[in-house]
């Protein structure tokens, strides 16, 4: 950058969006970046998951802890990819050992029948005043990233009844009964579009979609099981804000990944950075990609890979430091710090 005047970072977050020069590449960590921290232990004491994510007051917090002592450049709001499945009248609850567990399989015809996508924020306004709420401490010195699921991988969860690591039944009902399946993403893809519309309305500056579970489905079909749904999302948006797909393990669709209309990619750790940036027009942001298994290394040795990576995106402009995925639950406190600190100084 030329100009010497300091910027917030908010807008440096918001300008490695647009593909404009920062000072540095701004910082944030990918989903549940409080979980690893002594102050939420200590606020969910009492409280299950669910009852946190509902509570704007709690999810506020959760969302401002990390932010407050890591220094991130952005927010994102603490909730949970599966409100839209509960809204509709699925519920779901996460278990102490890990994972997710839906109060029921979608079978059949008959359950997906009984998914309403009406009037969803009657349901999940929770997250929408959690939004106003951060907004209203952070003002306008960080960004807010608000999120949601991709239709697929939000499918996946409600079809299989909860984590599944190959989501087999989800794609043999594809097959077997596609007209169903694409009523049960088209479902999912009006009440998405709704609730991310009222997460901007609330402050939100940036809308994150996470295609978490998009590598599971064969090449040929991604785009038209998950692409083309997330583009529908997107295009509802209207470029209101700038959004992110983090597409999962998805390294051989990288052109229709761009293709959803996405401003920002997030990249995995399984694959090369900089070649990938390579790869997609060069107004196309990139967000990651380091491996969630260094938090629980020693910080030295983070720290070291947070700044090779910085390093090769040197002179990109439009990139964004992060995870390539989520904050793992035994992450250290000092490794967190050393990346963000890395990242902070980095020159």
């Amino acid at each position: 950058m030329t100009e010497t005047t300091t910027i917030t970072s908010r807008e440096r977050f918001l300008r490695a969006c647009r593909c404009e020069a920062t000072d540095r590449p701004p910082i944030w960590m990918m989903r549940q970046a409080g979980r690893s921290l002594p102050e939420y232990m200590k606020l969910k004491e009492g409280y299950r998951f669910t009852e946190l994510v509902q509570n704007p007051e709690l999810a506020a917090e959760v969302t401002l802890q990390p932010v407050r002592r890591f220094g991130y450049d952005a927010a994102v709001i603490f909730s949970d990819i599966l409100v839209i499945a509960e809204a509709m009248g699925q519920k779901y609850e996460l278990l102490d050992q890990g994972g997710v567990k839906m109060d029921f399989e979608l079978n059949s015809k008959a359950d997906i029948d009984k998914l309403d996508p009406q009037n969803v924020l009657d349901h999940i306004s929770y997250t929408p005043e959690a939004i106003k709420l951060v907004r209203n401490e952070l003002g306008n010195e960080r960004a807010i990233i608000g999120f949601a699921g991709s239709p697929w991988t939000l499918a996946s969860f409600m079809v299989e009844g909860g984590s599944s690591r190959e989501n087999l039944r989800s794609r043999a009902m594809l097959h077997d009964e596609p007209k169903l399946f694409y009523a049960l993403l088209s479902k999912i893809t009006e009440a998405t579009i709704v609730y991310l519309k009222a997460q901007i309305a609330a402050g939100a500056d940036v809308i994150q979609l996470f295609d978490s579970q998009g590598g599971t489905l064969p090449p040929h079909l991604w785009w038209k099981i998950s692409g083309l749904w997330m583009q529908q999302i997107i295009d509802a948006i209207g470029g209101e804000v700038p959004t992110i797909v983090f597409a999962r393990q998805v390294h051989h669709n990288w052109k229709q990944v761009v293709q959803t209309g996405a401003n920002v990619l997030g990249i995995d750790w399984n694959i090369d950075l900089r070649e990938t940036a390579r790869a997609v027009p060069g107004d196309v942001a990139v967000q990651g990609n380091l491996d969630p298994a260094l938090l629980i290394a020693k910080p030295a040795s983070a720290a070291e890979e947070a700044r090779r990576i910085c390093e090769s995106m040197r002179g990109r402009n439009g990139f964004i430091f992060n995870l390539g995925h989520g904050v793992p639950p035994e992450a250290d406190l000092a490794t967190i710090q050393a990346v963000a600190q890395t990242v902070q100084a980095f020159e």
